[in-house]
């Protein structure tokens, strides 16, 4: 029976890992499960960004968390989508991928009605002017993590990792262990027995039932000592470099974003995110077609005079992941488990949904662990593969004409999975049931908004008859405009609301 749980590494990973594992099995039993988190004093985190997915929502009120406090001490803004400057054209154009759903979704698709298949977003959604204006998802009147908007959040993942650090120790009974590991020993069925740490009173072995590996890009249990190979997917997507920086606001009254921009550039993009006191600005790019000096000359322009002082921080990374997530008793969660750019905030999503998982399947028996190790192998594989393809389909269906775009387009580049739903989509779009899977990350509205914003058109003609709804999608598009008008009128600016929220006693 797993009695005890070891996860090695801290960070946003590790902790977050703990304290949904800890919140899942809190009991005021001595007899409960044992959890400890093993993590080195000198190694910094990568912190490649700071954006998230609307999970994080349900999981921060799981633990026990309140948002206010989040929001205080991670100085966090909302989120309610991502906006994608120059993908198509580079000529200006934008779309925006939006939190919440069409209006009338999974009852009609409104695509083959709107006017401009390009505008899909902005006829089926309030959001998209939501975030142009720069509102907040909702009002002071509305509770915690309620909303008349779907939303995430952008927060300081480095204040966000302390934060989850202190209420694993004072709240939820998690052991923090101060360690460096040297070494693994592994039992004779190949399970790990045991970790040796080097500590400031000397040598220290610690036992587990089960071990969590959050060492990020090294994986130094299932992919160093278990031997697991990484699967490099660096021939669909061929970023493997970023410029980050921290970059202050000219006034403490300056706007926050709440939306992530992503801004096209000619062999990458640059996130731009905004957190009340600053904003994190950074450039994702393939070393390929754009060398550091002409990626950091993108970032320059792109800011203009602001953080003229500000040295980037460079940070490399490999697109893949494992070939398998669990191995024995050892599960990678995080950067230990794969990678890839930060273009949908998956990196925190994939750590909540796998530490989920183990907390709801902790093996009663070795049996059991073997089952569980190839369900959750199963499951991940095809997130991973979900994961890549999404990302993908931002990149293939550009107009862009640099070398770099436009090896995004080559058919060898994108996956077959991919060609598939593309084949189907030519002539009806994606929908609900294309995506009704349990392991399913990005709903079918995801795909609607990110291909039909890059003027991806079905041609519905094909299958005419499943389309006679013109009156009734007319209504809907015109209730939108209606809701629109709404939400313009009494959603507050994103930044008063903060500051109005933070300040009241509700």
């Amino acid at each position: 029976m797993t009695k005890s749980i070891a996860i090695i590494g801290g960070g946003t990973a590790g902790w977050l890992t703990a304290a949904i594992i800890a919140a899942h099995h809190k009991t005021d039993s001595t007899e409960g499960l044992k959890i400890s988190l093993i993590e080195s004093s000198d190694i910094p985190t990568v912190g490649v960004g700071e954006g998230t997915w609307p999970t994080l929502r349900n999981t921060i009120r799981m633990i026990g968390l309140k948002e206010k406090d989040v929001f205080k001490r991670c100085h966090a803004g909302f989120k309610q989508g991502g906006k994608f400057v120059n993908w198509v054209k580079a000529d200006g154009d934008s779309y925006y991928h939006p939190f919440t759903v069409p209006l009338g979704y999974g009852r009609i698709d409104l695509a083959p009605y709107v006017s401009n298949i390009e505008d899909y977003a902005i006829e089926s959604n309030f959001q998209h002017h939501v975030c142009e204006a720069g509102l907040a998802p909702r009002t002071i009147t509305d509770g915690e993590y309620q909303a008349q908007c779907n939303y995430a959040y952008h927060l300081d993942a480095g204040a966000f990792g302390q934060m989850l650090k202190e209420h694993c120790r004072e709240k939820l009974d998690v052991q923090h262990i101060i360690g460096t590991v040297q070494d693994a020993v592994l039992a004779d069925n190949g399970n790990i027995q045991s970790v040796s740490l080097t500590t400031e009173i000397g040598i220290l072995d610690v036992e587990a039932d089960l071990f969590v590996d959050c060492t990020g890009f090294k994986s130094l249990l299932l992919g160093e000592k278990l031997g697991v190979p990484f699967v490099s997917k660096d021939d669909v997507l061929f970023n493997d470099t970023a410029l980050a920086m921290r970059i202050p606001y000219e006034s403490e009254n300056d706007p926050v974003a709440t939306h992530t921009i992503a801004t096209g550039q000619n062999a990458g993009w640059i996130w731009d995110i905004g957190l009340t006191h600053r904003r994190g600005i950074g450039h994702v790019y393939s070393s390929e077609y754009l060398s550091d000096d002409q990626a950091e000359a993108n970032l320059r322009k792109y800011l203009g005079s602001a953080g003229k002082d500000i040295s980037p921080r460079k940070i490399s990374f490999k697109s893949g992941h494992r070939a398998q997530y669990w191995k024995n008793n050892c599960v990678a969660v995080g950067m230990s488990a794969g990678f890839v750019e930060p273009l949908e905030a998956t990196a925190i999503m994939l750590v909540e949904i796998a530490a989920r998982y183990i907390a709801e399947n902790i093996p009663a028996t070795s049996e059991i662990m073997r089952i569980t190790e190839k369900r959750f192998n199963q499951q991940m594989d095809y997130r991973w593969s979900r994961i890549i393809d999404f990302l993908k389909l931002h990149y293939m269906l550009t107009k862009r004409p640099e070398p770099y775009w436009q090896a995004h387009t080559n058919p060898d580049s994108i996956p077959q999975s991919l060609k598939d739903d593309l084949a189907v989509w030519a002539t009806r779009g994606p929908i609900k049931s294309d995506f009704e899977g349990a392991a399913e990350l990005f709903p079918a509205a995801s795909y609607q908004y990110v291909l039909y914003g890059m003027g991806f058109k079905p041609d519905f003609s094909v299958q005419n008859h499943l389309y006679q709804d013109k009156e009734k999608a007319t209504r809907i598009i015109q209730q939108n405009q209606q809701l629109t008008q709404q939400m313009l009128q009494t959603l507050p600016p994103h930044r008063e609301y903060i500051e109005k929220w933070l300040a009241s006693n509700q």
